[in-house]
């Protein structure tokens, strides 16, 4: 049976898992064992079963390659606890499964998760909703629903701001929270472009998002991008700054620390206990079902939108968790290309050891989800690789915001003394927002194309006409040439009719040797 990627959106994680038990009940090999003296048809082995959706999992885009068979078998004696197995005697609702020879079935129930319902209004409502950056009012004000695009004319703009300005509207100062607003509101903004959502309610709660932490995320940075903290007590302890050094450096490390055969494997065990001691996962547990919908772009032909999404993402974590993951994922991806260091584990890789130490410690839920452990392992991997683009300040995003608060400073606000038509309602001067451009068809971009290539073709040819640096044979040169290269547009400017009229003013001039007739050759003969 073929996968397929399974898109964002609300569950995701539930539609994995539904995805991973179809295929699984789907593709694996069924026939006929013995055991104990008794004939069992349409089983497996336990082993059998891990070896196949150990290749499974590893070729399927939506957890990738990292997969560990230790992690097949975990996978396994969940699907035994909830019944997507059992074992031949009808026995199921427990863990109790290893890599060995036991027999297994497919019961004849469904297995898969009931797909939950989008949110009641009830529990919706309780919940603030995100107003779009063409809603943005000033606290307290009121402005009419005319919005203002970026396509707009300037000259119809700034006729509407002539006639503010001719009223003298008084002006008023962005307050922090209306700034804090627009921090947020573009960032999300953004966000739910990238993810292709219509909107992101169901996989984000507004609630958790403090526009606080993106501000300070962007703009207290050191110069290698790391953020920086003003309350030193929520950063890392010294000791253990001191151990993630060391092993990022090494062997070029502090000479006052010991060295020991083994030393090594010490500090790592130190960082890696540190990190699982923390309250929660440094992704949060509130912005869990955010980061599992990044999962579904990380595939070859969606990697920079990924690398772009999480870059926002990231950008929503408190500043101590967004420090704490920089400073882990700048060590991971250093010792994993430490040629160097020596080996961490006798039988893992160092790069896979990475992934696998520290993914429960960066993504995880608050409660027990069936697929944690497999959809933290392909996160991570992705996060360590291009661990400097997704944790960097992107730049365009810091522009945008800047930009727009710059300009609500100097445009005008509500005239107080002028009223609509109903005599109601103030009327207010237009606050312009963003927009995104308007995608255009095929057959569109062509015609612009071509629309845009005539006029700056008509530029030049007039250009050609009215030089007067240009002499008058390099003048005739270069129109005949454009007139070969392209002679629409030279038609346009010359139609037939004035050249042929400006031909037929010309006097007509007949050479003189073709009023003397041709006598007839002179031979001897005649």
């Amino acid at each position: 049976m073929s996968s397929h990627v399974i898109s964002p959106g609300p569950y995701r994680a539930t539609k994995l898992w539904n995805e991973v038990t179809r295929l699984f009940r789907g593709g694996m090999p069924l026939r006929k064992h013995r055991q104990n003296f008794r004939n069992h048809a349409s089983c497996f082995t336990a082993s059998a079963a891990v070896e196949w959706l150990h290749q499974l999992l590893r070729s399927n885009s939506n957890f990738g390659p990292d997969v560990t068979r230790q992690q097949t078998l975990q996978l396994l004696k969940k699907f035994l606890k909830n019944h997507v197995i059992e074992d031949v005697k009808g026995r199921w609702g427990s863990e109790d499964l290893e890599d060995n020879n036991s027999l297994y079935r497919f019961p004849s129930t469904s297995p898969l998760k009931p797909i939950p319902c989008s949110a009641t209004t009830s529990a919706s409502s309780s919940i603030k909703k995100r107003p779009s950056l063409k809603d943005f009012r000033f606290r307290g004000v009121k402005k009419h629903e005319k919005e203002t695009l970026e396509n707009v004319d300037p000259a119809l703009q700034a006729e509407g701001n002539k006639l503010i300005g001719d009223q003298q509207a008084p002006r008023r100062e962005l307050t922090l929270d209306d700034e804090q607003e627009i921090w947020r509101d573009i960032t999300l903004t953004h966000l739910q472009r990238i993810l292709g959502l219509a909107s992101l309610d169901e996989v984000l709660y507004q609630r958790y998002i403090n526009p606080q932490n993106i501000i300070h995320n962007m703009t207290k940075v050191n110069k290698h991008g790391v953020v920086t903290m003003d309350d030193k007590t929520n950063d890392l302890p010294h000791w253990v700054l001191s151990a993630m050094k060391s092993l990022a450096n090494w062997p070029k490390y502090d000479s006052a620390q010991p060295s020991y055969p083994g030393f090594e494997r010490d500090v790592f065990k130190t960082v890696s206990d540190y990190f699982y001691s923390l309250p929660q996962p440094l992704l949060t547990y509130e912005l869990y079902e955010l980061f599992i919908n990044i999962l579904g772009l990380i595939q070859p032909q969606c990697e920079r939108v990924a690398i772009e999404a999480l870059q926002l993402c990231t950008l929503l974590l408190p500043p101590a968790s967004r420090r704490k993951l920089q400073l882990l994922m700048r060590m991971m991806s250093r010792i994993s290309q430490n040629v160097d260091m020596p080996r961490l584990h006798p039988a893992i890789g160092t790069r896979t050891l990475m992934v696998h130490t520290f993914s429960g410690c960066v993504l995880g839920s608050a409660e027990e989800c069936d697929l944690d452990e497999l959809l933290a392992t392909r996160l991570v991997s992705f996060l360590m690789d291009h661990q400097q683009s997704i944790l960097s300040v992107p730049e365009y995003l810091f522009s945008a915001i800047n930009d727009h608060i710059q300009y609500l400073r100097t445009a005008q606000v509500p005239i107080e003394s002028l009223t609509n038509l109903d005599g109601d309602d103030p009327i207010y001067a237009p606050v312009p927002v963003f927009a995104f451009c308007r995608q255009i068809s095929g057959a569109e971009f062509e015609q612009q194309k071509q629309a845009s290539s005539h006029e700056a073709m008509e530029e030049l040819l007039e250009i050609l006409l009215t030089d007067q640096n240009i002499s008058e044979k390099n003048r005739r040169k270069k129109l005949k040439q454009f007139q070969k290269q392209y002679p629409d547009i030279y038609s346009r400017r010359f139609p037939p009719s004035d050249r042929e009229n400006k031909t037929d003013n010309k006097p007509k001039i007949k050479p003189a040797l073709l009023n003397i007739k041709k006598t007839k050759a002179f031979s001897i003969r005649n």
